[in-house]
């Protein structure tokens, strides 16, 4: 007979507000937002740490939730796509994407804007560095 984990109790902190919790050690980050708090900002798309539909920030240092354990980030400030907007009116990166129409699947648009918040330099220098090339690495990866 395998016997279920014990859970642990723990405090997360996103978009400034606290969050108690118990959950079982191996639970992810990105189960604990969405599955546990109803975060639905952080996607799950490849659940490998690949396509980084799971970004989000720790300390204002981007993350794969779906790599992390919950447990690991507990009493730090942790920041989804939801807590990019002010008093209800949207971040200027994300009025940007609507204002020149640059959309792109619900899937992997939440971590586009929570890297391009931080590292705009970067997305201008890499853009920059491909503007005579003919591909474009999907996701948002290329910000490494």
């Amino acid at each position: 007979m395998i016997l279920p984990a014990a859970k642990l109790a723990i405090n997360l902190k996103i978009n400034g507000s606290d969050y108690s919790l118990q959950v079982e050690p191996r639970v992810s980050l990105l189960d604990a937002l969405r599955e546990y708090l109803a975060f639905t900002g952080p996607k799950k798309g490849c659940n490998q740490g690949a396509c980084g539909a799971c970004t989000v920030l720790v300390d204002g240092e981007r993350i794969i939730s779906c790599l992390a354990l919950a447990v690991q980030y507990e009493n730090r400030e942790i920041t989804t796509i939801e807590g990019l907007a002010t008093n209800g009116d949207l971040h200027s990166l994300q009025g940007a994407f609507i204002e020149h129409d640059g959309f792109q699947c619900g899937l992997l648009h939440p971590g586009t804007d929570l890297l391009g918040d931080r590292d705009v330099s970067r997305i201008s220098e890499w853009l920059a560095q491909r503007r005579n090339k003919r591909h474009f690495s999907f996701g948002n990866r290329f910000f490494g």
